[in-house]
């Protein structure tokens, strides 16, 4: 690593997953991501609405809500996939001897 290239490790996958199943948005703003994590949210309300208007009065309050609860575990997937992306490169840009153009795959001879 060059001394140009001193950027942080990023958050470990597993707490962003851990924030983000416990209060939806905020693995997006450990990520650094607010923004997204608002758009998340605001869907996540919106369809929890429409499905809660659509909903028989018999369904479960998951059945009537169950539009907010996809988005919800979508936002859950999606923070923890940034993390994961963020934390591989991340590795694979401090390991001491990889050559980032071919990715550890030696060239045909």
């Amino acid at each position: 690593m060059t001394s140009s290239d001193t950027r942080p490790a990023p958050p470990n996958p597993y707490l962003v997953l851990g924030a983000a199943i416990v209060l939806p948005a905020s693995g997006h703003v450990i990520l650094g991501v607010p923004v997204r994590g608002l758009q998340f949210l605001f869907f996540m309300v919106i369809l929890a609405w429409v499905t809660a208007k659509v909903a028989p009065p018999d369904a479960s309050f998951i059945g009537r809500h169950a539009g907010g609860f996809l988005i919800y575990a979508l936002s859950i997937l999606d923070a923890y996939k940034l993390a994961r992306i963020r934390h591989v490169l991340w590795v694979h840009k401090a390991a001491p001897d990889s050559d980032n153009s071919q990715g550890g795959i030696a060239p045909h001879t």
